[in-house]
């Protein structure tokens, strides 16, 4: 893995924990956006997870579902859309950008969920572009991207509909100069296959969820794009190593300290999503994770201090002052 410099930035050790935050900081900000991930970088911590679909016209851009979600979208007449929620892939980049992304009705279900979530208007859903091109400021020097690609399970077994994405996908991170900095992730074992081929000299993280954990309210399921645990016959984290991967993030509640033991045997490093609780994340720190991904980066902060831990190595700096 010394190849990979960027897995530096996401690798533990004694007394430091990795903290990523997922879709910028979610809890307290609007997913997925440039105000979120600056917010998140501004608060010291320079690793993001994020989503990436393309629209109509072939743009990566960053959303989660392949939906617009009605519970976080307004349109011009500052109304949550109401109906059948807009595909993004059947929008043209203009007419994605014309909408509101910047808060949550907080009616829904979705919106009941991030109570504490600022509320904002005039924020358009960034390109994939308008977010690397943070980690070309001195702003976003240090940023590191764990950059979750999207497979529509309508299409993820067309062949040519994941060459594109990739290819996209690789094209805006290769334009900034910014391998180094970024790991390639998905549910989809298969597009990881295509990243490997296509992308030989940026890192691949493997995404995880048993099916018998439940899917998050208003969100895309990754289970019919996975693979068939039940019949990989090895491990998960062998079947990861034997895949090619350098990272396994698995769910939460799939975590154990005998799994994490062995994935680290394996030369795996282990970042485990989305952990939003105070003893979950105690929980995970026990098992000895190197990363945390959490829509509450504040919140892990806290955690890490109360108990004598860092996050990145300028904080250990700090600390020890």
């Amino acid at each position: 893995m010394t190849q990979f410099p960027q897995l530096n930035g996401f690798r533990g050790a004694p007394g430091l924990v990795r903290l990523v935050g997922h879709r910028g900081a979610r809890g307290v900000m609007p997913e997925n956006t440039l105000e979120g991930f600056e917010f998140t970088v501004k608060s010291g911590v320079v690793a993001l997870e994020f989503d990436v679909v393309l629209t109509q016209d072939a743009v990566p851009v960053v959303t989660h579902n392949h939906h617009l979600l009605n519970a976080a979208t307004r349109g011009a007449d500052g109304k949550w859309l109401q109906g059948a929620e807009l595909k993004v892939s059947e929008l043209p980049l203009a007419q994605l950008q014309s909408y509101d992304v910047g808060g949550l009705d907080g009616r829904t279900v979705y919106g009941q969920r991030f109570p504490d979530q600022v509320f904002m208007s005039n924020v358009r859903v960034p390109t994939l572009g308008d977010l690397l091109d943070m980690a070309l400021t001195p702003q976003g020097a240090d940023m590191l991207f764990l950059l979750e690609m999207k497979s529509d399970p309508e299409t993820a077994h067309t062949p040519e509909v994941t060459e594109r994405l990739v290819s996209e996908v690789v094209k805006a991170v290769r334009t900034r100069g910014l391998e180094q900095r970024t790991v390639l992730h998905s549910f989809d074992w298969n597009l990881l296959e295509v990243c490997g081929r296509i992308a030989p000299d940026m890192p691949r993280s493997f995404l995880t969820i048993m099916p018998k954990n439940a899917d998050d309210p208003g969100e895309d399921s990754s289970k019919s794009v996975a693979p068939d645990f039940a019949k990989l016959g090895m491990p998960v984290p062998q079947a990861v190593v034997e895949a090619g991967g350098q990272m396994w993030c698995p769910h939460y509640l799939d975590v154990t300290p005998e799994v994490v033991a062995q994935a680290h045997a394996l030369g795996l490093l282990v970042s485990t999503w989305t952990v939003n609780e105070v003893d979950d994340m105690h929980r995970m720190i026990d098992a000895a994770v190197d990363g945390i991904v959490t829509d509450y980066p504040g919140r892990a902060q806290r955690v890490l201090l109360e108990r004598g831990l860092v996050w990145n190595e300028d904080v250990a700096r700090m600390v020890a002052e």
